[in-house]
């Protein structure tokens, strides 16, 4: 895509925001932190993945370096581009306009200051743990070092993060569970977008197997923890626990947690079982991109049922805007920063090594 074009798109898409911001504030910041989370969340993923391709050496390991180091690379970006969440935090975060009614401990740790704090640190970390990983490549032994005391500092930040951005929409809502499950949903993303890349460009080191069995044991982690989730609340029956899945099942919300659970479980599951599917690029690539895609659906039924007062057909406007926008301007980072690292991005096309 030509600069001038992405331009277009990001102008085009902010100005469809701003509007929206002054026709309905709440509706289109849920919509915008909706975009962010989904779409943000693949540099994050892409870190995790880069760590641990560090311990786990192996010629697939390879083949998604350049492209996963290109992703960590435009963590800044997204710390840069919550700012609009940040400045209208007291229209979605409830604690951050009353945290009266909260617990004294859970009201300062939801103060807004607290909140805007932790953010700046949770990026400052991930870009440091970023820059840590790409010092150390090609020297095996800091490369363990580096990716066993990363994984383990990553694991804490992006657990507080997932409970900072999403969890605390709805203050009175716990899950113990909740960190993981961000973490599960940030190595998705990270993922199906480094098989997908490599797929679709032509630094692709040798078959599909191996990433077909790592995108469906990620698969098959995100079930294991939500259904791990809900048996934990269903057996606890605890009321502030129960509705939020009574939110979520309900005013037209259940088709979309079916949508996510047969478009992100069902269907990927049995696809991946055919040896055909696992060694095919095409149905590696399309099912790295439905991945991709049930983020965005994930991301709508964990925080837009949260927020209070939101119009839907306006909502829906927004989000289409705001996945324009975010999309545009991290992937037009991710191509600067490949192209920086000399490798630049081209289609796979017939002169591409065969897959197996």
């Amino acid at each position: 895509m030509r600069s001038y074009a992405k331009v277009i798109m990001i102008a085009a898409a902010a100005a469809a925001l701003i509007a929206g911001l002054a026709i309905d504030r709440r509706s289109t910041l849920a919509a915008y932190l909706v975009a962010w989370v989904a779409i943000g969340a693949i540099p994050l993923g892409a870190l995790c993945t880069l760590m641990t391709s560090y311990l786990v050496r192996r010629a697939w390991t390879e083949g998604l370096h350049s492209i996963l180091v290109a992703a960590t690379s435009v963590l800044p970006v997204v710390g840069l581009l919550s700012l609009p969440i940040l400045i209208g935090i007291k229209e979605l975060y409830p604690a951050a306009s009353d945290g009266h009614s909260l617990p004294a401990f859970k009201a300062l740790y939801l103060a807004p200051w607290f909140f805007v704090l932790r953010m700046v640190v949770y990026f400052v970390m991930f870009w440091l743990l970023a820059l840590w990983q790409r010092a150390t490549w090609s020297a095996s032994d800091r490369m363990m070092r580096s990716a066993s005391v990363g994984l383990i500092v990553y694991a804490l930040l992006v657990s507080f993060a997932g409970i900072d951005w999403i969890e605390s929409l709805e203050p009175e809502f716990h899950s113990s569970i909740y960190g993981l499950l961000y973490l599960c949903f940030v190595l998705l993303d990270g993922i199906a977008f480094g098989i997908g890349i490599g797929l679709f460009s032509r630094r692709w080191i040798g078959g599909t197997r191996g990433y077909s069995a790592l995108l469906l044991s990620t698969i098959l982690l995100w079930g294991y923890l939500h259904a791990m989730q809900y048996i934990v609340i269903w057996a606890g029956n605890i009321p502030d626990e129960a509705v939020w899945y009574l939110k979520r099942s309900s005013d037209g919300w259940q088709f979309v947690l079916a949508f996510v659970a047969l478009g992100q479980f069902v269907f990927p599951f049995f696809a991946l079982l055919s040896a055909r599917v696992r060694s095919d690029r095409s149905w590696l690539l399309a099912l790295c991109g439905l991945t991709l895609v049930m983020r965005c659906w994930e991301a709508s039924i964990l925080i837009l049922p949260a927020v209070p007062h939101i119009a839907p057909v306006f909502v829906s406007l927004m989000l289409v805007a705001a996945l324009v926008l975010v999309a545009a301007i991290l992937w037009w980072a991710f191509e600067v920063a490949l192209t920086r690292d000399g490798r630049l991005l081209r289609p796979a096309g017939r002169g591409t090594r065969a897959a197996e």
